[in-house]
């Protein structure tokens, strides 16, 4: 089973940058991408980027986040960033990390708190 971690979430003020970290335990013998997504309350969880390894490592990222975050990932590691800069209020949700190993299979982790508020 694979289990999946997330790291650095926490306030920042908004304008403000955070990283947050992703990482992967456990034995993954295929990959089909790998993302971060996000919920705020009341509302449904959203990809905010992912790797899409079916598609050659190509990125994805959603509308709201591009320009300002950036997705990267080292696969021998098992890890995977987020770098968020020119945060704002609406960035505000919990960030999950998804280890995707075949079309809607795959494991979650349990997210991460990112509040920006000044």
């Amino acid at each position: 089973q694979v289990q999946v971690v997330e790291f650095g979430g926490g306030l920042v003020q908004p304008g403000g940058s955070l990283r947050l970290s992703c990482a992967a335990s456990g034995t993954i013998l295929t990959l089909y991408a790998t993302g971060w997504y996000r919920q705020a309350p009341g509302k449904q969880r959203e990809l905010v980027a992912r790797i899409v390894d079916s598609d050659g490592g190509t990125t994805d990222y959603a509308d709201s986040a591009k320009g300002r975050f950036t997705i990267s990932r080292d696969s021998a590691k098992r890890t995977m960033w987020l770098q968020m800069n020119s945060l704002k209020a609406e960035d505000t949700a919990v960030y999950y990390c998804y280890w995707e190993f075949l079309p809607g299979l795959g494991s979650w982790g349990r997210g991460t708190q990112v509040t920006v508020s000044s």
